[in-house]
């Protein structure tokens, strides 16, 4: 079994985070400045950045202004943008990957999708603990993951977000045939 390890894909010179209170503002944060054009990643702080929530957008600071200017616009509530900088802890992507050699494990958040790389199938769903849980694995258990119905669509929750995050990534992985 071998965990993908993502690449960092901001260096610690020029690039920060933008810190929210709570999970809601910072998936808030990321739509709206997606739309906006700004290239954003949502990651896990580091500990020593950690202010209120476990989520974060990585930005390029050399867009603050206007990151800022969106964020006022749609009245995203953020505590601050703070630059990344030497002696850090690195980064964690809320999406991870595990090779299980015929299946593909895609974990966002607590949230966890395996499908067979072949085919593509859904073999499993697992993780967090919110009450739409139940209902979204039967949705897509067995169903491919060019098929599967969007769980956000089916699910109410922040385990809905982050099960469609992982399926998002597994369409990507198939679609491309990268399951590594």
């Amino acid at each position: 079994m071998e965990l993908f390890k993502r690449k960092k894909r901001l260096s610690a010179d020029g690039d920060g985070l933008v810190l929210f209170a709570d999970v809601q503002e910072a998936l808030k944060a990321e739509k709206v400045l997606k739309k906006a054009g700004h290239w954003v990643n949502l990651v896990a702080p580091p500990p020593e950045l950690r202010k209120g929530c476990d989520l974060a957008v990585e930005i390029h600071l050399t867009e603050q202004p206007g990151i800022e200017r969106a964020f006022a616009e749609k009245d995203v509530a953020y505590l601050e943008i703070v630059p990344l900088r030497e002696g850090c802890s690195e980064l964690l992507d809320i999406v991870q990957l595990t090779d299980f050699g015929d299946w593909v494990m895609v974990k966002a958040g607590n949230m966890k999708l395996t499908f067979e790389k072949g085919s593509g199938v859904i073999v499993n769903t697992s993780g967090g603990g919110c009450p739409d849980i139940p209902l979204m694995h039967a949705e897509l258990l067995g169903k491919t993951v060019l098929d599967a119905p969007k769980p956000k669509d089916i699910g109410f929750t922040l385990c809905a977000l982050m099960l469609h995050r992982a399926l998002e990534e597994s369409i990507a992985l198939h679609a491309v045939g990268d399951t590594r």
